[in-house]
């Protein structure tokens, strides 16, 4: 499930409509983003987060599909503010539930480290030295990075190989007039 919104959210009632009537679910785990009132040495005032409507959503639903793709999950919840935020409120809280504890922990994992670059979010900090709007880190890429899929080959024909290219996240190749 995903929600986009401008208010905040109560955790535990996510956590409890995530799991209720299921009794197939052994382990939920949650990540809950908050405001820091420090970044990069600078004092944080507000920050504010802006999306792109249906394009957020859509981008949030693909990476949540590949997370359902990857594990066997029996629920999961993105929820995902915008507007302006202060210093320790909610931004974000990422939930999933599995009869086993691991693919809860590995697909939660994943959808944190995507959301944070693969989401179409935009933040401006508000910060005692000014407004800044905020570049994504090489860290949060790094994360990201050890969730691609490597390419498998397979055979396309008598004594042939050709690559594949994993669909996380990745648009279709278009085939050109020449095939």
């Amino acid at each position: 499930m995903i929600r986009v919104q401008r208010e905040d959210f109560d955790v535990g009632a996510e956590l409890t409509k995530l799991t209720a009537g299921r009794h197939d679910v052994g382990g939920v785990v949650s990540f809950v983003g908050l405001v820091r009132d420090m970044a990069g040495g600078a004092k944080i005032g507000a920050m504010t987060l802006e999306h792109y409507p249906g394009m957020t959503e859509k981008q949030l639903a693909a990476i949540e599909e590949e997370a359902r793709r990857r594990w066997p999950l029996a629920a999961a919840l993105i929820i995902h503010r915008y507007g302006r935020l202060e210093p320790g409120d909610r931004i974000v809280l990422v939930a999933t539930a599995s009869s086993h504890r691991q693919a809860a922990f590995d697909a939660c994992q994943f959808l944190i480290d995507w959301l944070k670059t693969k989401a179409p979010f935009w933040k401006l900090e508000d910060t005692d030295q000014g407004a800044q709007w905020v570049a994504g880190e090489a860290g949060d890429d790094q994360a990201a990075q050890r969730w691609v899929e490597k390419p498998v080959a397979v055979m396309a024909g008598p004594g042939r190989r050709r690559e594949t290219r994993p669909s996380a996240g990745l648009p279709k190749r278009k085939k050109n007039k020449r095939g």
